[in-house]
């Protein structure tokens, strides 16, 4: 009986070191382990493209409940993915619940399957944000997971940041801040990590920048601004001269630009005017994109400057209009989504390239050199029930030269990529009631998209 037990605890020991060396080895470039994947450039470093189209029947190689519902983002990291989901109170607008039941959930999965591997419940930091108003739009599991490939990393709002490792033990957590924002519209924005940081945009929490050691979870910096408050973007980090990095992050009428490692704020550049901020920055070879939101306006700046680069670093500026979606820069041009109307501009100046219509039609012709449609056809808003509340949240990703796109109703646009419009397929998935809030991700040929009530494996059957 002895022999037996200790070789039990032997075996035991062995899975458990697998599973560690599973998600260890295989964080590999071709991993989505952040907001938006690689960088946060929504593109994926994978040659290879998920299918074009896609339906309940075609091309899903898995569908999986999850325990309950969220706008955060799928990540993936080898043979494992992880989205995290919010339950226990705030499920029904009318008769919320009690806030003390409120649970955080990080859901690990096996990304072959779609088998959930473990689950893990966080106890909330109370009290929280009430649900109803425009807090419902998005609810309390908004920010986006991040791995280093042997550890996860979440912010919970309120309830902090945590760190989790290949098992799901709960390694440390950390409070960031207990303030509510403005207008009481919660919080979203993710974190990302710097080397050995963790860094928390607490925007709404305690209207800081929070740098956290990822191993002990003790905060190394803050950088606390009255201009973070109404920001939801996500920071960039941004390669200048091959030498360093800089920590680049969008605010209502600013863009700035901080040493990661310290928090210090190294230059600012005024922006489009906006009360709020939704979408995140970008960023190549250097030069920073944002194209605003509410209040429309764009610009395309470089890093690397000193104090208020306005008058020295602004490549140019424009009148391009986006929403709550972050655009994405592709071989020299930038693609974003306002609505039906997928648009197309020129990275180098500005200038607009194409603006056209999505079509609820399998495909949708193209646009002349003008960017005017021809071929789009139908209007359908796709808007559902509980699946369409509001502006849709998404942002557009890329693999293998071709952009996806997910509305909150479900609907999913592929286009080519290039100077002139072309859809390849209008896409759906989803019931009555699903929320598509959340950025897919891509891996290795695969689609992840993530609604309310579920996780969907887009991928061909051989993959």
């Amino acid at each position: 009986m002895i022999r037996r037990a200790a070789g039990g605890q032997l075996l035991v020991t062995i899975v458990a070191l697998f599973g560690l060396c599973m998600l260890v080895h295989e964080a590999v470039a071709g991993d989505w382990v952040r907001f938006r994947g690689p960088n946060g450039s929504g593109v994926s470093p994978d040659d290879k493209a998920p299918p074009v189209h896609w339906s309940g029947t075609e091309n899903l190689k898995w569908k999986v409940e999850l325990p309950g519902p969220g706008s955060s983002s799928p990540v993936v990291v080898g043979n494992r993915v992880f989205v995290t989901c919010w339950t226990g109170y705030g499920l029904d607008q009318e008769n919320p619940g009690d806030q003390s039941d409120l649970r955080r959930v990080l859901v690990c999965l096996d990304r072959k399957i779609g088998r959930t591997i473990w689950s893990k419940s966080v106890n909330p930091v109370l009290p929280e944000d009430r649900y109803g108003g425009m807090f419902t739009e998005h609810g309390y599991a908004s920010h986006t997971p991040v791995s280093d490939g042997q550890r996860v990393y979440v912010f919970f709002g309120k309830t902090g940041a945590l760190a989790f490792d290949a098992e799901g033990n709960q390694l440390w957590q950390t409070n960031v801040g207990k303030e509510s924002g403005i207008n009481g519209w919660g919080t979203a924005s993710s974190p990302i990590l710097y080397k050995d940081l963790m860094i928390v945009p607490a925007t709404a929490e305690s209207e800081a920048l929070v740098a956290l050691d990822k191993t002990t979870g003790k905060e190394v910096w803050r950088q606390e601004a009255n201009g973070f408050s109404g920001t939801w973007g996500t920071p960039l980090l941004v390669d200048v001269d091959g030498q360093r990095q800089e920590l680049v992050f969008a605010v209502p009428d600013e863009i700035w630009g901080f040493d990661p490692a310290t928090g210090k704020l190294l230059w600012y550049c005024q922006s489009p005017a906006s009360i709020s901020v939704c979408a995140s920055a970008i960023a190549h070879d250097g030069v920073v994109y944002f194209v605003g939101g509410r209040n429309g306006g764009s610009i395309a700046v470089r890093a690397g400057g000193k104090g208020d680069v306005t008058k020295t670093h602004v490549v140019w500026t424009g009148n391009s209009r986006a929403r709550i979606g972050t655009p994405i820069y592709y071989e020299g041009r930038i693609y974003w989504f306002n609505g039906r109307i997928a648009n197309c501009i020129d990275a180098q100046t500005g200038e607009e390239i194409y603006q056209a219509r999505l079509s609820d039609t399998a495909a949708a012709g193209s646009a002349d050199e003008d960017g005017s449609q021809r071929g789009a056809g139908g209007r359908g808003n796709g808007r559902r029930r509980g699946g369409g509340r509001g502006q849709d949240y998404s942002s557009p990703v890329v693999a293998g030269d071709q952009i996806y796109y997910v509305t909150r109703g479900g609907e999913a646009f592929v286009l080519a990529s290039g100077p002139k419009f072309r859809q390849l397929a209008h896409n759906r998935l989803g019931g009555d009631g699903e929320d598509f809030s959340a950025t897919p991700a891509i891996s290795d040929g695969t689609l992840f998209i993530r609604s309310s009530n579920h996780l969907y494996c887009v991928a061909e059957p051989d993959n």
